[in-house]
């Protein structure tokens, strides 16, 4: 079977999460809710439930490595996602394989602040997200206390979001998606993410819906990344990735204990 013959695909590599809701779990109901096969290479593993992370375990980069490697030998591969790169040796480590086997589409989601605000990148980390991996990057998908980290300044309206886009493509990403959850919501009670690629930007713009969700974010660079694999276009790809987390978190659920909700993937359909 040639290239041509197999089926799409897209690898994730990131972080494990034992409670199902994010991270590669997460990633992997996307794609499978996309029609497109998952791949996964993990660059961590977290103990973790609907209330909290309990503890996080860093897998030498090595193995990391061999998963990807086992990856790209076998599989034809459309789009990589990147979520949870713990410290800079793996985020070296990420960006060695992305040099050597120069996917099509990269799409970073940087994961650098917690739901709770904490911050999960030591600097030298950050350093080495900002030069190795978002030069790669065909899109970043930050949302606002990771962009305000990536540019050095606050980002506390809809103008500074305008105005960070060209500071974010600055450091070398293709496009941006940036994601405007953490603003309040407009007078109509709409939520608006930007997408800018140099030439135009678009604002998708949604219903805030007041739940406390997890893997959001997750699911949504997952998503722009299947799509990538179907051969939609990178602005398509992004609005409807943001119209699926929507649809997905309409139809949110609380399998735990917790108050957090769960994304409905298959509920919300992957059409369009």
């Amino acid at each position: 079977m040639n290239d041509a013959t197999l089926p799409p695909c897209a690898l994730t590599i990131a972080g494990s999460d034992s409670g199902g809701g994010a991270g590669i779990q997460a990633d992997l109901k996307t794609f499978a809710a996309h029609r497109v096969h998952g791949l996964s290479a993990i660059a961590a593993l977290t103990a973790q439930h609907t209330r909290g992370v309990t503890a996080v375990h860093v897998p030498d980069v090595g193995f990391l490595r061999a998963q990807i490697d086992a990856c790209f030998d076998d599989f034809a591969i459309g789009a990589v996602k990147l979520g949870m790169l713990a410290n800079a040796e793996v985020i070296h480590a990420v960006a060695d394989a992305l040099a050597h086997y120069r996917p099509a589409h990269v799409v970073l989601d940087p994961v650098m602040v917690s739901t709770s605000g904490a911050r999960l990148l030591e600097a030298s980390a950050l350093d080495a997200l900002r030069t190795r991996l978002i030069p790669m990057a065909t899109l970043v998908t930050p949302n606002l206390p990771e962009a305000e980290l990536l540019i050095g300044r606050g980002i506390d309206d809809l103008d500074a979001m305008h105005a960070a886009l060209d500071a974010l493509r600055a450091l070398g990403a293709r496009a941006v998606l940036l994601k405007g959850g953490h603003l309040p919501a407009a007078a109509n009670g709409e939520v608006v993410d930007l997408f800018a690629d140099g030439d135009t930007v678009h604002g998708f713009a949604h219903p805030r819906l007041q739940v406390d969700a997890h893997g959001t974010g997750c699911t949504l660079a997952s998503a722009v990344a299947a799509r990538l694999c179907l051969g939609h276009d990178l602005r398509r790809s992004c609005e409807g990735a943001a119209d699926y987390v929507h649809a997905a978190l309409r139809g949110g659920y609380r399998p735990g204990r917790g108050d957090v909700l769960v994304l409905d993937h298959f509920g919300a359909g992957a059409h369009g």
